[in-house]
């Protein structure tokens, strides 16, 4: 067989086996699309529901108590929450943690005084998003929508997402 025609002949194989594997059953969340539904219980034991945040702009910030970059965000998030709360902003932390370190999360967001929810954000609740890697910031808007998703933190970033914020408060 011609060199080409066995290169030829391996790629179809390729092919046909990878659409043979399953199809993950959860695709990645988008900008434009409805923010998914989710009710939790905080670290402290207050319900959390997104549904109870409709009209409101809303920051899902998720992290994981291990993770570097997403501590330096953090007093980002504790600033924008005291900055624009009283304006209608809302944060909800996401940990990504494992519900086994429910107890080390509550005293991690005790420790760095994050003024907002904190969840543990379950298998489900990760998929449902399209967690991939921390921190994922996902702004919603008003009406439940995902205005954006931001993977990992800077300084840039922050800027961009206040900037973000003030336009969808002011709409």
């Amino acid at each position: 067989m011609k060199r080409w025609q066995a290169r030829l002949t391996y790629a179809l194989a390729a092919a046909v086996l990878l659409l043979a594997l399953p199809v993950n059953s959860h695709a990645i969340l988008q900008k434009g699309q409805v923010a998914p539904q989710f009710k939790a219980t905080s670290v402290t034991n207050s319900p959390v529901s997104l549904a109870d945040y409709r009209g409101k702009v809303v920051v899902l910030d998720f992290f994981a108590t291990w993770c570097g970059p997403c501590k330096e965000s953090l007093p980002h998030m504790v600033d924008l929450y005291r900055k624009y709360s009283r304006k209608g902003l809302r944060v909800i932390g996401m940990s990504a943690d494992d519900e086994s370190d429910r107890l080390y999360v509550k005293i991690f967001t005790a420790d760095n005084k994050l003024p907002y929810p904190v969840i543990i954000a379950n298998e489900d609740l990760q998929a449902d998003y399209g967690l991939r890697s921390v921190p994922m910031i996902v702004v919603v808007d008003k009406k439940g929508v995902v205005a954006e998703k931001f993977l990992g933190y800077s300084p840039s970033v922050g800027m961009e997402m206040e900037a973000l914020i003030k336009r969808l408060m002011a709409e």
